[in-house]
């Protein structure tokens, strides 16, 4: 691991009290000795810079961009374009400069919209009897092709475990199984049971439903149906009714294999289905935590045509840079990432209410980044590296536009040298901790446990493990090609509460108001710790920026070898 050189003064003690009304004083900081890591201090004028970002600012953007006139910032809509504008004009409004190469601020992708038209029932045959499973009730089904219909024509049911093919563990669910043509049952997760194993309860890459489906689809299967359980998927089966209905956008296909149709389904509704066909479903998903699991031939067959509605839109990222100082450095960038997306106009809530605003998911993330980076513009003198702002598009859709901005980025990888991704925010109040997706895999590491500090916080790796949230969110495409990231999200130890409270702000508001047209700004937020994880997270890019040596990711990750491709290719 490159040790980053750098200098600290005696005291850096934050204190945002002054920043906000009310809001109570941070613990004070534990002092460090001058020359106690070997580090250098932040800049001149850092405490001044970052004092612009208010509350009342974020506040501002987030309704604006929360707004039903934005329409729930569907890709490819007029909401889409209207944000788009929005984020241009801010960022010309604090200073920055348009980061394409052409000299705008767009990054433009075609997308493609499916709208699929699943019948209202799909039955399934047993030895049992036919079952009848209800659409949006029981079952949710979506197309896994671009194409004007998708198809199941009396295709046996396989049930194949978790679906994973992992030969670092030893593990592989299809054993050599010829699944051709056949509709896989799929358990989501990753096995959670030995610390050792799928690194315990964080759920990786092989627990998304992302990867379930490519991989069914590698295999063959002409569909997949995952058991949808609130502990497996951390979310309601109300999360899958209202995400994956309505459009659904992707990229446009290539040669990579597809499956016909991509389903869900309640527990129950499962569990009546195997009980018909003589199957017990525990002791099916007990028999899948063997590594030496077999595909379980289920003796159900069925058939299911899905309409397919087809259009294709372009949609944008937009990026915004602010250039360095240091002519050795400043081909090189700390870049702060969020995505700018919602869900658009969809099914309408008990309420009548069809537009998915989206103000915590991302309105208070892409206004935290255009907090920081007003902060940038304030210095009075630029950091060495560059700043870049990349609000990605399409994150709900599945990741499209940080994948895309990935895959065709305005800068080589190898000059990238730290990703910040915000994706969410706390609108709970200040606390004494912060979470950051992704501690223990690289050298930011103690970058954020510096600055955290000065605050009064402590760090904590993901506070909600099982939930995957390293591989939800965008920051994944940018540790795929190499580049360190963190995302920063909300702690749960909130000042001036009892201990279980923030916990369970959080999952009461996600079981509530996550991808819901509820998801609206409400009097009771208070951006106070907002603004904390904002500034935290100016001050660590800025001792990114200002630092001789890039962050690196730590010896033996899964992202380490990315990374020396990437800075190899600058060779």
């Amino acid at each position: 691991m490159i040790q980053i050189p750098f200098r600290i003064s005696t005291i850096l003690v934050l204190c945002l009290a002054v920043l906000t009304v009310g809001c109570a004083a941070p613990e004070p900081a534990v002092e460090v000795e001058e020359s106690a890591r070997g580090i250098q201090p932040l800049p001149a004028g850092t405490e001044e810079a970052q004092a612009v970002i208010t509350a009342e600012s974020m506040m501002a953007d987030i309704v604006a961009l929360s707004g039903d006139d934005f329409q729930g910032r569907g890709p490819g809509g007029d909401g889409d374009l209207k944000t788009q504008q929005f984020l241009i004009d801010r960022m010309t409004e604090v200073g920055f400069e348009p980061g394409v190469a052409d000299g705008g601020w767009l990054q433009p992708f075609d997308i493609v919209g499916i709208t699929s038209t699943a019948p209202d029932t799909w039955t399934l045959s047993t030895a049992g009897g036919d079952v009848v499973l209800d659409w949006w009730k029981d079952f949710i089904a979506s197309s896994g092709v671009q194409s004007e219909a998708a198809a199941i024509d009396n295709a046996e049911l396989v049930f194949v475990g978790y679906g994973i093919q992992a030969p670092e563990y030893g593990w592989d669910d299809f054993a050599d199984t010829d699944l051709t043509g056949k509709v896989l049952v799929v358990m989501n997760n990753d096995p959670d049971w030995d610390p050792e194993l799928f690194e315990g309860n964080r759920r990786l890459l092989y627990g998304r439903w992302t990867y379930k489906y490519e991989k069914a689809a590698e295999m063959g299967a002409v569909g997949t149906i995952i058991i949808h359980t609130t502990p497996s998927a951390g979310y309601k089966f109300q999360v899958v009714q209202t995400s994956w209905t309505g459009e659904q956008f992707e990229i446009p296909a290539g040669d990579e294999p597809r499956s016909q149709v991509e389903a869900w389904t309640t527990e129950d509704a499962m569990r009546r289905l195997m009980a018909a066909a003589g199957h017990d479903l525990d002791a099916l998903r007990e028999s899948a935590k063997s590594p030496d699991f077999q595909p379980v031939p289920l003796g159900i067959h069925t058939s299911l045509e899905l309409a397919n509605e087809l259009r294709r839109v372009e949609t944008a990222n937009v990026i915004g840079v602010l250039s360095g100082s240091d002519p050795e450095l400043a081909d090189e960038w700390v870049i702060f990432s969020a995505h700018h997306d919602h869900l658009g106009v969809g099914t309408p809530n008990d309420d009548g209410d069809d537009i998915y605003n989206g103000a915590l998911d991302n309105a208070s993330g892409t206004a935290q980044v255009l907090a920081i980076a007003e902060a940038f513009a304030a210095l009075p003198e630029r950091p060495r590296r560059s700043i870049m702002l990349t609000f990605v598009a399409a994150e709900e859709q599945g990741l499209l536009g940080s994948a895309y901005y990935a895959a065709n980025p305005t800068v080589e990888p190898g000059r990238m040298a730290a990703n910040l991704n915000y994706d969410g925010g706390n609108i709970w109040g200040r606390n004494r901790d912060v979470t950051y997706i992704g501690y223990g895999k690289s050298s930011l590491d103690a970058v954020i446990d510096q600055y955290a500090g000065e605050q009064g916080r402590t760090v904590k790796p993901d506070q909600f493990p099982d939930k995957g949230f390293f591989y939800r969110s965008d920051q994944i495409n940018f540790a795929r090609v190499g580049v360190p990231a963190v995302y920063l999200d909300t702690g749960t130890d909130f000042v001036d509460r009892e201990p279980d409270w923030g916990r369970e702000q959080i999952e009461a508001w996600e079981e509530v108001h996550y991808h819901q047209p509820s998801d609206q700004v409400e009097e009771s937020w208070n951006l106070d710790g907002m603004v904390d994880d904002a500034v935290l997270g100016f001050r660590a890019g800025l001792h990114i920026a200002q630092q001789d040596a890039m962050p690196t990711w730590n010896p033996g990750d899964e992202f380490e070898a990315a990374r020396i491709s990437a800075l190899a290719a600058l060779e």
